[in-house]
């Protein structure tokens, strides 16, 4: 059961609605999940969005690269809302069913190219070493390029942030993903 309550549309202040209309009526066509419960403090919510809304719309890197960060994000904190629901954004991205499936139990998954290889090791590093070796950042600033490291690097700083928010306020899977995992 949730932690907290969902908030009503209706009973928002006006910073709260401001943000909520700008969340609901850009690309996520909604406010669920961590966003619904950063609208308890719109300052967050609204500088969280904007971030959110450059990682996943606007970096450097692929959706099917970025998506690769974001579900082996989601695995490693056990952010349940947050791998349902990524995985069809995985699947419209190109991520193979045998990748997803092996991030899903988490086995690494054998890779069709450098990039994913790269993209993975990463972000299992800094999720679970909190920082990479030299030889790691060497070889992914080769394979990625400065631009896209640090794009991937704010990419796992969002999502690792979204997976503490639903994991902290236990927010349940919605009843739409459950059944595309």
């Amino acid at each position: 059961m949730q932690r907290i309550p969902e908030l009503d549309p209706d009973t928002l202040s006006e910073d709260q609605k401001r943000v909520y209309d700008e969340i609901a009526s850009g690309p996520r066509g909604g406010v669920r999940g961590p966003l619904a419960v950063w609208l308890r403090r719109p300052g967050l919510a609204d500088r969280a969005q904007a971030l959110g809304r450059y990682c996943r719309y606007d970096s450097s890197l692929s959706p099917r690269l970025s998506e690769l960060a974001i579900l082996t994000t989601a695995r490693i904190w056990d952010a349940a809302y947050e791998w349902a629901a990524h995985v069809p954004h995985a699947e419209k991205a190109g991520l193979s069913k045998a990748v997803i499936d092996a991030l899903k139990e988490d086995r690494e998954p054998t890779f069709e190219s450098e990039e994913e290889a790269v993209i993975y090791e990463v972000t299992r590093r800094l999720n679970l070493d909190r920082r990479l070796s030299d030889d790691l950042y060497q070889r992914a600033e080769r394979v990625l390029g400065l631009e896209r490291l640090v794009d991937l690097v704010g990419v796992l700083g969002y999502y690792s942030l979204i997976s503490m928010t639903l994991n902290a306020f236990e927010i349940e899977v919605p009843a739409q993903f459950r059944t595309k995992t």
